[in-house]
C-alpha cells in the first residue's frame, strides 16, 4: 500500500535545492583555509553530513584526514592547546551547526583559545529525508525545550521555516497549536517582515502550513507501531533516512547500511502497510519476481541479450531488496514473539480504550518485575498515566517503588523529569479535576509563571485523555472486525484501535479551514491561548496549493503518523509534507527523560 496518490493529488516541491544550499555553503566555509586540512566531526554530524557531502567530495576541496569525535568536551582547545605546548602553528577554524550560540565562545574563552580561533556557522538545519520528509536532526529539540524550557532551538527553527517560505512560500493559510508553535511561528514571521517583498507576488506552491507541539499529544508517541516503516524504526532504529540490518536480516555474516526512502521500490510499496498484511504481499512479489526470471527459459539468442541488457539489472536490484525486506520481517517476528507481543498491544488497546484498568495496571507491574526493559516499564506507566489523567497516589507510589527496586534507585530522577513534562503524574488527593483545574490554568498561564511549584505545573498538565477521546472521536466504534487490509479511517496504524490524536486536530482544522467549533478540544488540551489561525487574503492561492500541505511537528513525530497522513491525503486528495526537529518514537522520547544513559 504505497498509497498511490489520486490522479488529481498535487505535485511535491524539489527539495534536493536545500541539499545543494548546505553542500555549497559547507565548501564555502572549507575554501576559507586554503590548502590541506584535517577535519574533526562531532559523532552527531556524521550520518547528516554523510547525506550532503560524502567523502570523495570532502576530499576534493582538500581534507586530509577525517576523525570522529566521541567524547562531548570541547576538543577544539584541547588540540590548540597540545599544538602550543609542542610549539606547532596551525590555522584553526570551528563551525557550528546549525547556529552558534553565546555560550560556545565564552567556553573558548575559558579554556584561553578564543584568540587561536575562528567561528563559522554552517546554517545547515534541513535534511531531507525523503521526497516528503525534512528534517532538523534535532533530537535534543524535545528534552531542551519540553522539559528544561530553553527555548534557544526556536530561533533555528524560525529560520528553517524562513528559508523554505523564501525558496517555496508564500504559505498563505497558517495554523498551529501549542507555546513552541506559537513563539516559533511568532519569530518566524517577524523574520519575512525584516526582509519583506522577497515572496510577495509569487504563486504559492505550499497552500497550508500547520505547526504541532509534540506535547499536545504524547500518547500517539507512546504507542507500540504496527506499520512496517514504525515498526522497523522500533525495532532496528531508523537513523537519519538510514537503517542497520545485522546479520540475521543479511543472512551473511555482515551488517549493512540501506537507505530506506522511495527510491527503494519495495520498502516504498510496504511502508505504510499494516505489518499483518507485508508477508503476504513480500511473498507475492517474490513469485512475480521468479517469474520474470523464469521468462528467459525459452528466449532465443536477441531476446536473451535484450533481456540482460534491459531487465536483468533492474530484477537483480528488486531480488536483493526483496530478501533484505523478508529478512526484517522474520527478524522483527522472532524479537516480537519472544516478547509476546499480542498481550503487550491488547494492555495498550486497553488502555487507550479505558478499560480493564486494574488488569493492565497488574499486567505493568509484571513487567516491572521481570525486568523486561527499564525504557519499555517507563512507557507504559507514561501511557497509563495520561490516558488515566494522572495516577491514583496509591499506585503511583507502588508503580515508582517497584520500579527502583526493579531496575535501581539510580533513575529517581527520570521520575522528577516525567512528572515535570506531564508524562507522568500523581492526582493530588481528592480531587475532582474540575475544580482545580480551573484553579490551576488561571495560576499556570505562562512557562515562566509555570514555576510555581512542580505540584503545581503537573496539575496545570492535565492530559484530559479521555474526554478529548470522547469529542474528536479517537476510538472507532467497529462493527465486527476491522479490516487492516482495506483500511477505513487512520486508526488503521493502530490496529484499528486509535486515530492518532495529532492527525485527527489537523485533519478537523483543515476541513474546518481553522478552530471554530473546537474551542472545547483546544481548552482540554489546555491550549487556549495557543491554537492560531492566519489566513491572508491570497487570490493567487489555487486550488491545487492549498491541497499541498506542510506539516512541522515540534518535538518530533513518528512514522505511524506520517503514514496515517499519507493515508488522510489519499482519501481527501491532500499531499502532506513533513518537517519535524527529528523522527521519533517512544523509547526516544524515555531516552529523552531519563537521567540513567543507556
Amino acid at each position: 500500500m504505497a498509497f498511490p496518490h489520486r490522479p488529481d493529488a498535487p505535485e511535491l516541491p524539489d527539495f534536493s535545492m536545500l541539499k545543494r544550499l548546505a553542500r555549497d555553503q559547507l565548501i564555502y566555509l572549507l575554501e576559507q583555509l586554503p590548502g590541506k586540512k584535517d577535519l574533526f566531526i562531532e559523532a552527531d554530524l556524521m550520518s547528516p553530513l554523510d547525506r550532503i557531502a560524502n567523502v570523495s567530495i570532502l576530499k576534493q576541496h582538500e581534507v586530509d584526514k577525517l576523525y570522529k569525535v566521541e567524547n562531548k568536551p570541547a576538543l577544539s582547545s584541547s588540540l590548540v592547546n597540545a599544538d602550543k605546548m609542542a610549539g606547532r602553528t596551525r590555522k584553526y577554524k570551528v563551525i557550528f551547526s546549525p547556529q552558534k550560540f553565546y555560550a560556545c565562545e565564552m567556553v573558548l574563552e575559558e579554556e584561553g583559545v578564543y584568540g587561536d580561533v575562528s567561528c563559522d556557522e554552517w546554517a545547515f538545519s534541513l535534511l531531507p529525508l525523503d521526497v516528503d520528509l525534512l528534517s532538523m536532526e534535532l533530537p535534543e529539540f524535545f528534552r531542551d525545550y519540553f522539559l528544561e524550557g530553553d527555548q534557544r532551538w526556536i530561533n533555528t527553527l524560525a529560520q528553517a521555516l524562513h528559508l523554505l517560505s523564501t525558496l517555496y512560500g508564500p504559505f498563505p493559510n497558517c495554523y498551529g497549536i501549542g507555546r513552541c508553535a506559537k513563539m516559533s511561528y511568532e519569530l518566524w514571521k517577524r523574520l519575512e517582515e525584516e526582509e519583506d517583498g522577497e515572496t510577495k507576488g509569487r504563486r504559492p506552491e505550499i497552500g497550508q502550513i500547520f505547526l504541532l507541539d509534540r506535547d499536545v499529544d504524547f500518547v500517539t508517541a507512546l504507542c507500540s507501531q504496527v506499520v512496517y516503516e514504525g515498526l522497523v524504526d522500533d525495532t532496528f532504529r531508523i537513523k537519519c533516512g538510514s537503517v542497520d540490518f545485522g546479520p540475521e536480516v543479511t543472512s551473511s555474516d555482515k551488517s549493512l547500511k540501506v537507505l530506506l526512502n522511495a527510491e527503494d521500490k519495495v520498502f516504498n510499496e510496504i511502508r505504510n502497510e499494516h505489518f499483518s498484511n507485508v508477508f503476504s504481499f513480500l511473498s507475492q512479489k517474490a513469485r512475480n519476481l521468479q517469474a520474470q526470471y523464469d521468462r528467459r527459459r525459452g528466449m532465443d539468442i536477441k531476446q536473451m541479450k535484450n533481456f540482460v541488457s534491459q531487465e536483468l539489472k533492474g530484477l537483480k536490484q528488486e531480488h536483493r531488496l526483496l530478501s533484505l525486506h523478508i529478512g526484517a520481517c522474520e527478524s522483527i517476528m522472532k524479537k516480537k514473539t519472544k516478547q509476546d507481543f499480542q498481550e503487550l498491544i491488547k494492555t495498550e488497546h486497553a488502555l487507550l480504550e479505558g478499560f480493564n484498568i486494574r488488569e493492565s495496571t497488574s499486567y505493568i507491574e509484571e513487567h516491572i518485575d521481570r525486568q523486561v526493559s527499564p525504557i519499555e516499564s517507563l512507557r507504559l506507566m507514561c501511557l497509563l498515566s495520561i490516558t488515566e489523567n494522572g495516577l491514583i497516589p496509591k499506585d503511583y507510589r507502588s508503580l515508582k517503588t517497584q520500579y527502583l527496586q526493579s531496575y535501581g534507585p539510580e533513575h529517581l530522577l527520570t521520575f522528577s523529569n516525567l512528572r515535570r513534562a506531564g508524562l507522568l503524574t500523581e492526582q493530588a488527593p481528592g480531587d475532582t479535576l474540575t475544580a482545580v483545574e480551573s484553579k490551576v490554568s488561571k495560576l499556570v498561564t505562562d512557562k515562566a509563571a509555570g514555576k510555581i511549584t512542580d505540584a503545581f505545573s503537573s496539575l496545570a498538565k492535565r492530559s484530559n485523555f479521555r474526554a478529548i477521546s470522547k469529542k474528536l472521536n479517537l476510538i472507532p466504534r467497529v462493527d465486527g472486525e476491522y479490516d487492516l487490509k482495506v483500511p477505513r479511517d487512520m486508526a488503521y496504524v493502530f490496529s484499528g484501535a486509535y486515530v492518532p490524536l495529532s492527525c485527527r486536530i489537523i485533519e478537523q482544522v483543515l476541513e474546518r479551514r481553522g478552530w471554530q467549533g473546537l474551542d472545547e478540544v483546544v481548552r482540554l488540551l489546555n491550549c487556549s491561548e495557543l491554537a492560531f489561525t492566519d489566513m491572508t487574503k491570497d487570490d493567487k492561492a489555487s486550488s491545487e496549493s492549498l491541497r499541498l500541505i506542510l506539516v512541522v511537528f515540534l518535538g518530533g513525530c513518528t512514522f505511524s503518523e506520517i503514514s496515517a497522513l499519507r493515508f488522510l491525503g489519499r482519501e481527501k486528495g491532500y499531499r502532506f509534507i513533513f518537517l519535524t526537529t527529528a523522527v521519533t518514537n517512544s523509547a526516544r522520547l524515555m531516552e529523552a527523560m531519563s537521567e540513567v544513559k543507556a
